[in-house]
């Protein structure tokens, strides 16, 4: 099939199916993934194609769901598991953190547990409590663990087909306020590695690093930064665990200067270790601190006023000229 423009939304469809079609020991399972096609539709039709025995609709029941997938994992299945929003994911947490995370090495590498979970996160959406959560870094944080998100459409497919075809287990965060945003995938290509980060701009005066739903707004921001002479090399992360350090520190050798931008609190986040990292790989290259663009150290408030919360173009433009001004 040519490159054809496709949602993210999409492109995670079709990944699911193409998995679906490649292997009979692919399973989907969560919360109305079947009849229903998933809250957002990113499951539609696949249970009408491939039957009720391989996109399974389960209880509410978090802990159940991934308990359920490392079972199937330990009988030679690829189960691909959803949980419905990202605050539902806690009640699973236990057995993620405890049994799937461990396994492969509480066995001395004797079992693989090869599940991906599938988990919609971030805000932007206009969704209540529990329906906005960004918690990537108390995974990123587990050993054992891989945690990766796309921000496109062409890494949505592409990723998450290395994901299920991963023996590790893999945290896959889908940034769902981007479901909607289309973009080319070509589906015959040859992918970057699942963790590997990529320039999704070029630059020469500063490195914006980001991942999953922030990568766009970095672009917006380097976008803007050139009209005022700012050249800002944008970096998509990619991966959570582990990070690409070595395409970061060649950006910010270049750059020197560095600002990270990501939903989740800045507190204790995924951009506090990138600080840490970079600061000592390249101490004698930066010019300025590294900064960290993020959402509060609060709950996540009502969607009236998660325009405030959430990192936007103007507090991520105000941490350039902070980082430029040094």
């Amino acid at each position: 099939m040519a490159a054809q423009k496709m949602s993210l939304s999409k492109a995670i469809n079709a990944s699911l199916r193409k998995a679906l079609e490649n292997d009979p020991k692919v399973v989907i399972m969560g919360e109305d993934v079947g009849k229903l096609g998933g809250v957002f539709r990113i499951t539609d039709g696949l249970q009408k194609d491939f039957g009720e025995e391989r996109v399974i609709d389960t209880p509410l029941a978090e802990s159940g769901i991934v308990g359920t997938a490392i079972g199937l994992a330990l009988r030679g299945y690829r189960p691909v598991a959803e949980i419905q929003f990202d605050g539902f994911v806690f009640p699973a947490y236990d057995q993620i953190v405890t049994q799937l995370a461990k396994m492969h090495a509480r066995s001395l590498g004797k079992v693989k547990l090869p599940v991906v979970i599938r988990i919609p996160y971030g805000g932007g959406i206009g969704a209540v409590e529990h329906h906005s959560e960004s918690p990537e870094a108390l995974f990123a944080h587990v050993a054992g663990l891989k945690v990766v998100s796309p921000s496109n459409a062409s890494d949505a497919y592409w990723m998450l087909q290395q994901a299920i075809d991963s023996d590790d287990p893999v945290i896959y965060f889908e940034p769902k306020r981007r479901y909607h945003d289309k973009s080319e995938v070509d589906t015959a290509a040859i992918p970057d590695p699942l963790h590997a980060a990529r320039v999704a701009r070029p630059g020469t005066d500063l490195t914006l690093a980001a991942y999953g739903p922030m990568v766009k707004v970095a672009l917006d921001a380097a976008g803007a930064a050139a009209e005022e002479g700012k050249s800002l090399e944008v970096v998509d992360l990619r991966s959570m665990s582990p990070i690409d350090f070595d395409t970061l520190q060649r950006s910010v050798e270049k750059t020197g200067r560095l600002v990270v931008v990501h939903e989740a609190p800045v507190f204790l986040g995924t951009g506090a270790e990138i600080a840490a990292r970079i600061t000592e790989r390249c101490f004698y290259h930066l010019e300025a601190p590294v900064l960290r663009v993020g959402g509060f150290h609060a709950p996540y408030p009502p969607s009236r006023l998660e325009d405030e919360y959430l990192p936007g173009l103007d507090r991520v433009l105000d941490a350039v000229d902070r980082a430029l001004a040094y």
